[in-house]
Order: structure tokens, then sequence, then C-alpha cells
């Protein structure tokens, strides 16, 4: 039998270091552990046999090491949200508070179930806005990749016969030339794409740098046409869906703002929210205070969170919020590739007209001379 190869210190530490800072864990991996764990838990398992049980199931790597870690932690007696709070990038704080309350009432299995199809909701909403931007993406870098092919390959070429006329020629030509020109030049090329990435660095570099910038850039972003509507529907989406998943784990309603806050992707709607939660404290009602944000939160959020205030059945209707939006992103993004197809038509149609026109005018000045 072939032994297997030992591992040197530096190895050892080189996997560690990969599982541990560049293996992501997709969320599919993490819907599957509290989806089993929950019903082992159902089935009268113990959480320590469960999770023993789990970590030999689990495929990513990291997952698996981030399980051990919570059986060893689950064995000394600790809880299990504050097991799974030392782990804030594989479990969000909203899944650790919604187990916590749930450890708190004793209806850990319950809250391991709403968990679940938070999680689900979650990852088809994802899985919606991920999914309408292939079709787009794979148009705009096909096109992208043809008219570096034209202008460094196909044109320079054709360009070489109008450098000849006598005749002046049109300015759309020119332009088209000079173009054709710098970006035949492979240095120029290389100036291009060193500027291209330092630029995308810096932009990132910004967003995470510079508060005022970033609020500036979401701002601008809640403002762009089509995408706008989109980027406001998801973030109204993820507002309904958590704060309902929250209040119905009995987690108070300033504390399940703030989390909520967290899983807004836009950060006029995090920040928005965190003011919020700070105004209920003095005794505001939610939807008072949202009704102050009129360009965040419509008039039917706010209505529908008064009649569930005053009827006492806030989390119902939040989850009807929740369905609502998510229908509306879910109808978006199917019709988004309708929505976008002309536009990258006409882009296109433009860039090819302007490409015939300046190819084409010359020859037929050529044609008049003779």
């Amino acid at each position: 039998m072939k032994k297997e190869k030992k591992l040197s210190p530096f190895e050892v530490k080189l996997n560690n270091f990969v599982t541990d800072h560049l293996t992501r864990i997709p969320l599919m991996q993490k819907i599957f552990f509290v989806e089993h764990m929950h019903t082992m838990i159902h089935a009268g398992l113990s959480l320590v046999e469960s999770l023993n049980t789990l970590s030999k199931e689990i495929e990513n790597k990291k997952l698996r090491k981030i399980i051990g870690e919570i059986k060893t932690d689950i064995e000394k007696g600790q809880p299990l949200a504050e097991v799974l709070a030392k782990h804030p990038k594989a479990f969000p704080p909203i899944y650790v508070k919604m187990i916590e309350a749930g450890e708190i009432a004793g209806k850990l299995e319950e809250s391991l179930k709403q968990v679940v199809n938070q999680m689900q909701k979650n990852e088809k909403l994802i899985s919606t806005v991920r999914g309408a931007m292939i079709y787009p993406s794979v148009i705009i870098v096909a096109m992208v990749a043809i008219g570096i092919m034209m202008v460094t390959v196909v044109l320079p070429k054709l360009m070489l016969m109008f450098k000849e006329f006598d005749a002046e020629l049109p300015l759309a030509t020119r332009i088209l030339i000079a173009v054709t020109d710098f970006a035949s030049d492979p240095i120029n090329m290389v100036i291009i794409i060193i500027l291209l990435i330092a630029f995308i660095i810096l932009f990132v570099f910004s967003l995470k740098k510079y508060p005022k910038f970033k609020r500036l850039v979401h701002n601008i972003n809640l403002h762009l046409p089509i995408f706008g509507k989109v980027i406001k529907k998801i973030n109204l989406a993820r507002f309904s869906l958590t704060l309902s998943s929250l209040l119905k784990s009995t987690i108070p309603i300033v504390q399940a703002v703030e989390i909520t806050s967290e899983t807004c992707g836009n950060v006029l709607y995090r920040d928005c929210l965190r003011e919020t939660a700070e105004k209920i404290k003095t005794g505001s009602p939610l939807s008072e205070i949202l009704r102050d944000n009129t360009h965040l939160f419509p008039a039917m959020v706010t209505e529908m969170i008064m009649v569930g205030e005053k009827t006492g059945e806030v989390n119902q209707l939040l989850d009807e919020l929740a369905i609502f939006y998510g229908n509306e992103v879910d109808k978006t993004m199917k019709n988004f590739t309708v929505i976008i197809e002309p536009v990258i038509i006409l882009a296109l149609g433009l860039a090819v007209a302007g490409m015939a026109v300046a190819v084409i005018m010359p020859m037929y000045t050529l044609v008049q001379a003779f």
C-alpha cells in the first residue's frame, strides 16, 4: 500500500492560507449545511452528532474546517449562536441572531428552518439577478473583442489605401485613421490596458476608502435609467424579507432594523436604516420614519407597514412586501434582455454606421474623381 506523502510545515501553512483566505463558501453549501442540520435535529440526533456527520458530507474544505471548529466549541458547552458568531464571513449576523433567538426561546429547530427559508429566498434573488446579467455581459464582451480586432487588424490594412489619396479625406475618415494608427501600435495598447487597470483599481479603492465617494456612486446608481429601478427593487426585497424573518424570530425591532441595514447592498439604504434604528429608540413608529425617505421607500411600503403596526401584523405585511418585490425583481430580470437588447443594438448600429461612413465616403470621393 502506497504511503501518503507527508506535507512539509511550509506546505501545511500554504494549504491553510489558501483554505482560510482564498477559498470561498458557496451559498448553496451553506444552505445544505443548515438544512441538513435542521433535518438531523428534527430526526432526534444531538447537535454534536449532526455536526460530526455533516463534517464528513460537506465538500467545501473551508466550511468543513469551520464545522470542525464549531463542533469542538459545542462540545465545550458553548451555545451554537455564540460559536457561529466567531465566523462572520461564513454566517452573517442575520442568521446568527435568528439562531440565538431560537436557542433562547427553546425553538432551535424552528429557527434553523427559518434560516433555511431566508437563505433559499436570498439565493433565488441573487441567481435571478446573475442569470439576467449573463446575456448582456456576453454581448458586450463580444462587441469589445470584435471592435479591438477591427481597429488593430482589419482597419489598418484598409486605412493604408486611404492615406495614398491626394484629395482631402472626410473628417470621419481622418478620425478613424487617427484612432486606428493609435490603437494598432502595441505600445499604445499596453498604455491603454495599464491605464484601464489603474482606473479600475483606483475606483475600487476609492469605493472602499472614501464613504462620500461610495455614497455618490450609489446615489448615481439609483438614478440610472433601467438599472436604477432594478437596484431599488432588489434593496426593497432584501429589506422586507430580512426584517420579516428577524421579527418572526422575536428579535427586538431596533436590533432587527440594524441587522437588516447590513443586508442592503446600496449604502443609501444602509445609512437610512441605521438612522431609522436610532429614531425608533425615541418611540417613533417605523412607518413614520421611513415616510421621510420617499426616494428610497415608496408610499406602498410605508402604508403597508403602517397598517401592520395598527393591526399588529407587521410580519405578515412585510412577508407580502417581500413576495411582491421578489416577484417584481424576477419579472424585471426575465424581461431584462428584452429591455437591454434595443440599447445594445442601437450602440452596435451607431458604431457600425460610423465605421461604414468613414470607409465609404472616401471611396465615393475616389469614384467621383475618376
